[in-house]
């Protein structure tokens, strides 16, 4: 595969004033040279990290587009290979008229990831750096970005290394005693070792336990805003938005399907779904809009249920609260700039069973920093979270983390019950791959082509 040269667009589709397309390998200056003609003289012997003027031809001799070529020589580029970046007019047809020359010229279209795919074969990057880079475009939040760059540059990484060199080290001791059985490893060595594992075996529980937080901060969290109708939950949601999202009126009914945005919330990424009010109804539209509800308070990871201050509790909250027994909930009263207020307090205090309840008005703002704050807690469940530490955000590494964990701890139960150490050494061993799946240095072929098909083909 490093051997052929591949081509995309490297930039969003659509109308801009740069598009970009890139083309990198071994013969990236030989596919340009067929199709760019720089302003002045020649250009192909010009140093790494140049960038000329020029234009793109067809094969017919007609002009193309007005570009400047960047061109950049192995092994100081993002794969290591040749690359040849052409910036042309930001336009769907320039772009898809130079990738159709380019590809014409010699190139391959490349495949979704294979840029950072041969960044990662050629030792430019290790597997979990060559995964931020898709965590870095899919940023939702600066506090996701933050993390996501963090682990580009290594900081996962090292923790993992840091970790197989500890395994290796209690390897190295297990094989000596293989090879030279007469020195059989003393008891004082193994219960050094059964200290070592479980050591070890902490390190990588704190991992998987900081993979919630972190899968939040990359994917969000799915937020639902429930309650009867004309209780406030599209103001809520035009309030957090600070935008008119949704169409707020006095008339019942009015959200009559799901809306959803992505909101930042304290640095959490939350996607917001106001929902059609829960009641009984006989319109059949309305009654479609519900069901959809209900099956969003099933899916969502928070729930904001909002009551109206003014009313009394009637059997539909009271149900629409039973509804969200066993989630975690944050209720808000809402209206609470409309002097009198007829809701029981005390009752919903009791129903909320030690899960938080607010006074808000979504419509003058107040409560809302404090509504922020209370979301922060409870996603968080009360933890302080800090993306400048290692934080797991891929289910793929969560997976690899906890089946090293289950070696080790097979480990502690072969060294409690003395089982032979060449047998140990399997489990040890064991986990040691399971780690290096996280950087690549255990990976397989279709291990990398599920990972990078999830990356866009200019990437």
């Amino acid at each position: 595969m490093l051997e052929d040269t591949i081509a995309a667009i490297s930039t969003p589709l659509g109308e801009g004033g740069i598009g970009i397309v890139r083309v990198s390998g071994p013969a990236a200056v030989e596919v340009a040279e067929k199709i760019f003609k720089a302003r002045r003289g020649e250009w192909s012997g010009a140093p790494g990290n140049s960038l000329i003027y020029g234009h793109i031809y067809d094969f017919d001799g007609n002009m193309i587009d007005e570009v400047l070529l960047g061109y950049m020589k192995a092994p100081y580029t993002y794969t290591r290979e040749d690359i040849v970046e052409i910036n042309c007019h930001g336009g769907a047809m320039p772009l898809k008229k130079v990738l159709g020359l380019t590809l014409a010229a010699g190139a391959r279209l490349a495949k979704p990831g294979e840029f950072s795919m041969r960044a990662f074969l050629n030792g430019r990057m290790d597997l979990a750096q060559a995964e931020a880079v898709i965590d870095i475009i899919r940023s939702k939040t600066e506090d996701g970005l933050k993390l996501a760059t963090g682990q580009l540059s290594g900081r996962l990484s090292d923790r993992i290394c840091m970790l197989q060199d500890k395994l290796l080290g209690l390897l190295a001791k297990i094989e000596a005693n293989i090879d030279f059985p007469d020195d059989d490893l003393e008891a004082e060595d193994m219960q050094g070792m059964a200290l070592s594992i479980m050591e070890i075996a902490g390190e990588l529980q704190e991992l998987i336990d900081s993979a919630r937080v972190g899968k939040i901060y990359r994917d969000g969290i799915s937020t639902a805003i429930i309650g009867r109708p004309n209780v406030g939950k599209s103001s809520l949601l035009n309030a957090l938005l600070k935008e008119n999202r949704a169409i707020v009126t006095d008339i019942p009914g009015t959200t009559r399907d799901v809306i959803e945005e992505m909101v930042n919330i304290e640095g959490l990424p939350l996607k917001i779904i106001d929902t059609a009010g829960l009641h009984k109804t006989e319109n059949v539209i309305e009654k479609i809009g519900i069901e959809r509800t209900k099956d969003t308070i099933k899916k969502a990871g928070l729930i904001l249920l909002v009551l109206d201050a003014t009313q009394e509790l009637t059997n539909e909250d009271l149900e629409i609260i039973e509804s969200v027994a066993d989630k975690k909930t944050i209720f808000l009263i809402n209206k609470v700039d409309i002097e009198e207020k007829k809701i029981d307090y005390n009752r919903i205090v009791a129903c909320a069973k030690g899960r938080s309840v607010l006074w808000i008005s979504a419509q003058k703002g107040a409560g809302l920093d404090q509504l922020k704050r209370t979301i922060y807690t409870t996603v968080l469940e009360g933890k302080i979270a800090n993306t400048n530490e290692v934080l797991i955000s891929s289910i793929r590494h969560q997976n690899a983390l906890e089946r090293a964990g289950r070696h080790l701890a097979d480990v502690q139960a072969g060294i409690k019950d003395n089982v032979p150490v060449d047998i140990i050494a399997i489990d040890i061993k064991a986990a040691w791959g399971a780690l290096g799946e996280i950087t690549g240095s255990t990976v397989t072929e279709d291990l990398l082509d599920r990972i990078f098909a999830d990356f866009c083909i200019g990437k």
